[in-house]
């Protein structure tokens, strides 16, 4: 074919065997394909991701310029990239949050496992890839966010709505939207309180927050298998959870519990995050210790059939960053854990995508 018979309908069809790497479907009939405009010499069109933290964006985009470039010798071929993530399923017993097109759960089966530092830096990193992202801390007793977000100083402001109901507007800091309990009581303040408190005070950050249009609302939940977690799988239709462990055999014993209960509840299962894999000595970068044990994540995320989403080493200045408020995706984007975290938060993006469009 020469360049003077070109149409967008031969473009599309040229197009057609390209398929979305995660997905395995063709971009075409994804509807990923738009805009196409054709000219002497050149060739344009839109390509319209399902996440703005597609893992694979440039393979995809020079995938569509090989096809093209078989079909015709072009000259010059334009590829405009965004990205609209899909929406996840609703279900008839639970109730969407307006504007929020998928709730992820960041949960553990124990404390102590770097669950909300996870939670904190994915969430960052899915905003620094052009994301709408919230993050709500679901960790009622010990709500450490405000903390890690650099934000514990301030306060949420409720203010009325026009029919006399509240309505709760979240603070933002590092491009994503934050509420937690941390901003509610004071630094020192328990939180006493039994489940159907607890369960009431979810609900109110679910629906009574503004959170506006939101790809990605991420949820730090308590550790364990309680109330909170019930809660939110039986309020809302979860896009999936994620469970955070590190490679000890205790952490990951009840790692498998949590991720059973969400199993249990319906809840799609998006992966395992290994945290604290290996520790990096600053000292001495080239070298890694497991001080916990090795590969515990990937062989159990290879026992039950689940992806690992990730490995992240152990170094001070990721701990460091969660006690300054500054989350280590932005304070230090070249170290091994800043890259482990943004590879996660990317693939996490693609397993969300291929759950919505039920391709999982």
């Amino acid at each position: 074919m020469t360049t003077s018979t070109l149409d967008a309908a031969a473009i599309l069809e040229a197009l057609r065997p390209v398929q979305d790497p995660e997905l395995r479907r063709s971009l075409v009939e994804l509807n990923m394909i738009r805009d196409i405009r054709v000219e002497p010499e050149r060739v344009a069109f839109t390509l319209v991701l399902t996440t703005p933290a597609c893992p694979l964006r440039e393979f995809i985009v020079e995938e569509c310029k090989a096809a093209i470039r078989r079909l015709a010798p072009i000259a010059t071929i334009e590829v405009t990239v965004t990205a609209e993530t899909p929406r996840s399923p609703s279900l008839p017993d639970r109730q969407s949050v307006p504007g929020v097109r998928n709730i992820i759960a960041i949960s553990s089966g124990k404390g102590g496992v770097g669950k909300t530092s996870v939670a904190v830096n994915v969430a960052v990193a899915l905003a620094q890839s052009g994301a709408r992202v919230g993050l709500l801390d679901a960790d009622i007793y010990g709500p450490n966010v405000p903390l890690m977000l650099g934000l514990q100083d301030c306060s949420l402001l409720v203010r009325k709505r026009e029919d006399g109901s509240e309505e709760i507007l979240p603070l933002e800091n590092y491009g994503v939207k934050m509420v937690s309990m941390g901003l509610l009581v004071g630094r020192d303040q328990p939180v006493i309180w039994r489940g159907p408190m607890l369960n009431g005070v979810i609900r109110q950050f679910l629906y009574q927050v503004q959170w506006g249009e939101l790809d990605y609302l991420i949820v730090d939940m308590p550790p364990g298998t309680g109330d909170a977690q019930l809660t939110l799988a039986q309020a809302v239709p979860l896009a999936g959870a994620v469970i955070v462990t590190t490679p000890q055999s205790v952490a990951l014993l009840d790692s498998r519990k949590g991720l059973n209960m969400f199993r249990q509840l319906g809840v799609p299962i998006l992966g395992i995050v290994e945290n604290m894999s290996y520790f990096i000595p600053p000292d001495l970068p080239d070298r890694q210790y497991d001080i916990f044990g090795s590969a515990g994540g990937e062989t159990t995320a290879r026992e039950l059939g689940i992806p690992l989403l990730g490995r992240i080493p152990l170094e001070i200045a990721l701990r460091q960053g969660g006690d300054a408020g500054r989350p280590i995706v932005v304070d230090q984007p070249e170290s091994a854990s800043a890259q482990a975290l943004r590879q996660i938060a990317k693939t996490l993006a693609g397993r969300v995508s291929m759950v919505a469009l039920g391709a999982s």
